[in-house]
């Protein structure tokens, strides 16, 4: 794992706040400050995927099937359907990081909120994995200068047979380099995730987790606040 992560801080640069790139030119005055952190031993969160929104819109319902675009997320870290079907269902701004998240770091994105919009949601893939993704679904933002924190468990989108093989699972070419998102199906229905086994190609002593795997913390600021 030591060697692992050296490896993974010699690739990546210093990791930056994340700002909205509308959020200044939009004439709302106020956001939410999201902070993530990879507690995790031994994946990496790919690109983290943030929303603001009101209390209709949700990610997924847990026991339910997950959506197509959620499949794409949690198999093959793609945010891009997911954030554009929560801007077609009226989410107010959806903002995705630019960079992975080792463990044992923090992220901060920013995302606008106002008086219909006072809701959070965020997920990104952990991988190495078939398709564990954590989420925070739809959780009411706290009120100005004030903060709420979550704790995230390991999802499965139960879009992808967890057969921990390299061959279907993407990432770092130096952990896993498979394939991302497929159309075959796998348990049909959205759960908390029960770790790695080590059945396939990950060793579990390296790659598995008990949850949660990732701490949310939400603030409400003004502009000229941060």
């Amino acid at each position: 794992m030591k060697h692992c992560k050296q490896i993974i801080s010699a690739l990546l640069v210093a990791l930056p706040v994340i700002y909205a790139p509308n959020l200044l030119a939009s004439g709302s005055d106020r956001a939410f400050a999201v902070t993530i952190t990879n507690i995790t031993k031994g994946e990496i969160f790919t690109p983290i995927m943030v929303a603001s929104h009101g209390h209709r819109v949700k990610l997924f319902s847990e026991g339910a099937p997950a959506s197509r675009e959620l499949a794409m997320l949690a198999e093959g870290g793609d945010t891009m359907p997911l954030s554009e079907k929560l801007l077609d269902d009226g989410a107010l701004d959806v903002v995705t990081t630019d960079n992975v998240l080792p463990p044992g770091e923090s992220v901060t994105v920013y995302v606008r909120t106002n008086s219909r919009n006072g809701y959070v949601s965020a997920a990104a893939m952990l991988v190495p994995s078939n398709d564990a993704f954590f989420a925070v679904n739809g959780v009411r933002g706290p009120r100005l200068h004030r903060s709420k924190t979550r704790m995230s468990p390991a999802y499965d989108a139960g879009s992808e047979t967890n057969d921990e093989l390299c061959v279907s699972i993407p990432g770092p070419p130096f952990i896993c380099s498979g394939e991302g998102f497929n159309e075959e199906s796998g348990e049909g229905y959205v759960y908390i995730h029960s770790g790695i086994h080590g059945i396939g190609d990950l060793p579990a002593y390296t790659h598995d987790w008990h949850n949660p795997v990732a701490k949310i913390k939400i603030r409400q600021v003004r502009h000229e606040d941060d």
